[in-house]
């Protein structure tokens, strides 16, 4: 049986380091995990008991497809909270986790062959969706002087129906402040092109508070998930912001794409979001964990790293060490027993010279990375 030529899209390449770790577990070794962007932690405690009670009183069947009406409140609640924004809760659609939430972006925007922007190093899957749907991913190769996010001169003359940030990005943490962003937006609406904005790590930020798109416009598409600041990654729950006049067009789609986000995660979540003394403790981990990567890193020999605002990761350029990130990946899994993420998955141009480690695990399992990291490099 044949298969369509949108079906063709790359590995996710930390899921393939994933599955080699696991392997290596299966065989008996220990594995310091610094490849994957899950938290340490689970479900905040509140949320389990909430859903705990919700299934005492009921089956939890279908839920409206734009998702249950008291966490649409509570989410628009968030964003005058977190950044001042008087938010409509009715601009806002619960979606089966923030991938979700890009695929109906992505199919409400777009039509296709359009040509969407994506910043390069960023999250693969972006362009694997856009392939997926018959788009036209389109990476614009960023600069470390421009600390790996866009800046308007990086699209310029590419015919672009959309453009697609992420502040903290992934790999790199690193963000944009409000006059960025604001002069990515207008250069975008000034092309007519459709501005996406992941904030799926907001939450997770260090010095500086993370500047929402709808801090500038509300001509924009907001994605943001459960899975990063509220450690939910396996709950699939995320959310997006539209405007208003976009509300119907994105619940046909849901309706007939996914029925309605799940009612169990969606119980769980609004219980999170309110989980504020445990979900400060788990920030209170990463900035303890940077803090010990900005550090312990240099001094393995990863000297050149952007250093990240938001997120929980490093992202290295190891040009000097090696021509084939793939390949020192596993041999840093072979013989340090670290599994770390080649930067090809993120830059498939530039990514074979750089590495991208995640320090959201636990304190003691970052020290016990950094330690055998050094040992490797040492040995080299």
């Amino acid at each position: 049986m044949r298969t369509s030529r949108r079906s063709d899209v790359d590995p996710f390449i930390v899921m393939d380091v994933m599955e080699a770790a696991r392997a290596a577990e299966a065989a008996g070794r220990h594995v310091i995990h610094m490849e994957v962007g899950q938290p340490g932690t689970g479900a905040p405690q509140a949320a389990i008991r909430a859903l705990g009670q919700a299934m005492d009183e009921g089956p939890l069947g279908y839920t409206v497809a734009l998702g249950l009406p008291a966490l649409r409140a509570r989410i628009a609640r968030l964003y005058g909270d977190w950044y001042d924004v008087d938010l409509n809760p009715d601009r806002v659609i619960v979606t089966s986790g923030a991938s979700g939430g890009f695929i109906l972006a992505f199919n409400a925007l777009f039509d296709s062959g359009d040509r969407v922007g994506i910043g390069a190093p960023g999250y693969p899957s972006y362009r694997q969706i856009l392939t997926g749907l018959g788009l036209t991913p389109v990476d614009l190769p960023t600069s470390a002087a421009n600390r790996y996010q866009p800046v308007p001169d990086d699209f310029a003359g590419h015919d672009l129906q959309g453009l697609l940030v992420a502040s903290p990005a992934n790999p790199t943490g690193t963000m944009l402040d409000h006059t960025a962003m604001a002069h990515l937006v207008g250069a975008a609406q000034d092309v007519g092109a459709s501005f996406i904005s992941d904030e799926i790590y907001h939450g997770i930020e260090y010095e500086a508070k993370a500047v929402s798109a709808l801090n500038v416009s509300d001509d924009v598409y907001v994605i943001n998930s459960f899975s990063k600041y509220f450690s939910m990654t396996g709950w699939r729950a995320g959310w997006m912001v539209v405007p208003k006049d976009h509300v119907r067009v994105v619940e046909r789609l849901a309706q007939n794409m996914f029925i309605c986000p799940p009612h169990a995660s969606q119980v769980a979540a609004l219980a999170a979001m309110d989980a504020t003394d445990e979900l400060q403790a788990n920030l209170d981990v990463y900035r303890t964990n940077r803090a010990l990567m900005l550090e312990g890193l240099p001094k393995a020999g990863f000297m050149r790293i952007a250093p990240p605002d938001g997120a929980f990761y490093v992202y290295a350029d190891v040009s000097e060490l090696t021509d084939d990130s793939r390949a020192f990946a596993a041999r840093i899994l072979d013989e340090a027993g670290v599994a770390v993420t080649p930067g090809l998955d993120f830059d498939p141009v530039r990514g074979h010279q750089t590495l991208r480690f995640s320090y959201a695990r636990t304190t003691d399992d970052i020290a016990e990375g950094l330690r055998r990291l050094k040992t490797f490099m040492d040995g080299r």
